[in-house]
């Protein structure tokens, strides 16, 4: 593992470990590859073609150049207008001075260097963690202010270090996604299946609970340490993580098994499992901690479900690939990106009926709400390009082209930006406080 040791970086992860107190809300994401209705099958390069598990190939080269901006680990400072009050011990939120759904995005850095990220998802102390699946196996950490790589963690563990039986010697993993504790103390990483022995059957898109695929892990980061420091044992191919509010309890949802997780922070341990339907991926819960909902992808069906009883009921028939979900704070309002109809839908949560809708972009994947809720930005894989849209009327705001295959999105709270996870390598980073148009 590498890790930065300038006074900037070691001020940071202080502050994340005293878990600064901030005024934010913060949405749940997700990310996903597909080709040819598959999810994660192979990793495309920026031309389009693709690489075999494993392979570095479709990492971009660092110290080049696209379209006027230097491409590498980090950009330069003071590209991106911040609104954030500077604390002793670190940055801190602050509400974005221009509502999310009155300003305008301008790409601002672009960060590539051995990355194939999946997932970008960033803390609310400062932090961004992008998740490599298995073509890098690394999961990459970021300053959030000056977009410097501060860490890079291999996914390569000794599970008997950790307290897991069963697999001598070393195991890889595949970060897939990632979810951050309120604090911005630990991120909790899927791992998308574990290379090594008695592993069982390797991990694959088109698997069936019948298919033998062997369960895998999830990573907790300490961002203290910027180490991996606990290891849980979940399904087969963990894809989504989320925390519920009370930060009680995690759940993944397992593609393979179509299962979610119940896995109980305290103890690290998963206490229960909920049966779904094929391919379950995006999850929120709502603020009672005890409702959650779960996409079914491949079973084109919204489920809610009962996480105290571990009962669950089909909400919605959905249209084809129901793939992400993101809440309002207030729980009253869910988004549904459903990829195969190119659409968005507003659910309102007490009716369970649809309000509202919108085409985002060919084949709209991860989501994530801004930090005021007026904005939902979306990644339109095959388009490729990040959309803006309303969350009071649905209505697309602001479209921006992107690197092929955008699949993971982000929107940093502190300094009002959005990161797009772009599966061939790249990290596109977008100010979003903008008062007119950058493209006028």
């Amino acid at each position: 593992m590498q890790v930065r040791r300038e006074a900037q970086f070691v001020r940071r992860r202080r502050a994340v470990a005293a878990g600064a107190t901030l005024a934010i809300v913060a949405g749940s994401l997700t990310a996903c590859m597909a080709l040819g209705g598959d999810d994660e099958t192979a990793a495309p390069t920026a031309s389009g073609a693709t690489t075999a598990p494993g392979d570095d190939d479709a990492a971009a080269e660092s110290g080049s150049v696209q379209d006027g901006f230097t491409q590498g680990t980090g950009g330069s400072e003071g590209d991106a207008a911040a609104t954030t009050t500077q604390a002793p011990d670190g940055p801190v939120a602050a509400p974005p001075a221009i509502p999310s759904d009155e300003s305008f995005m301008e790409r601002v850095d672009y960060i590539t260097g051995g990355i194939t990220p999946k997932s970008v998802v960033a803390s609310n102390t400062g932090l961004v963690i992008a998740n490599n699946m298995m073509y890098s196996h690394t999961s990459t950490v970021y300053d959030a202010e000056s977009r410097e790589l501060v860490a890079t963690l291999s996914d390569t563990i000794v599970p008997e270090e950790f307290g897991v039986e069963g697999h001598p010697g070393t195991a890889q993993g595949s970060p897939v996604e990632a979810a951050w504790t309120d604090d911005g103390k630990f991120a909790y990483v899927s791992q998308y299946t574990m290379y090594g022995q008695n592993f069982g059957v390797e991990g694959f898109d088109n698997c069936t609970p019948a298919s033998g695929v062997g369960p895998s892990f999830l990573y907790r980061f300490n961002a203290e340490l910027m180490e991996w420091d606990q290891v849980i044992k979940v399904g087969a191919v963990p894809k989504y993580v989320d925390i519920t509010p009370d930060q009680q309890t995690i759940l993944v949802s397992n593609w393979c098994d179509s299962t979610i997780s119940v896995v109980d922070r305290e103890s690290a341990q998963e206490v229960k499992t909920i049966p779904i339907a094929a391919a379950p991926r995006g999850i929120e819960v709502l603020p009672d901690n005890r409702t959650a909902y779960v996409a079914a992808m491949y079973a084109d069906k919204l489920f809610k479900v009962d996480l105290e009883t571990g009962e669950s009921e089909v909400m919605m028939e959905t249209g084809r690939k129901p793939r992400h979900l993101n809440l309002s704070a207030d729980g009253k309002f869910l988004f549904m990106a459903v990829s195969g109809n190119d659409t968005i839908y507003k659910i309102d949560t007490e009716t369970e009926e649809i309000v509202d809708q919108v085409v985002s972009g060919r084949e709209p994947r991860s989501m994530i709400l801004s930090s005021d809720g007026t904005a939902l930005y979306v990644v339109n894989y095959y388009e490729p390009s990040v959309a803006k849209i309303s969350t009071d009327d649905m209505e697309v705001l602001q479209k921006e082209p992107t690197d092929a295959n955008p699949i993971g999105i982000t929107y940093e709270p502190i300094t009002h930006s959005v990161w797009v996870a772009c599966y061939g390598g790249s990290i596109y980073v977008f100010d979003d406080t903008l008062a007119t148009d950058p493209n006028v």
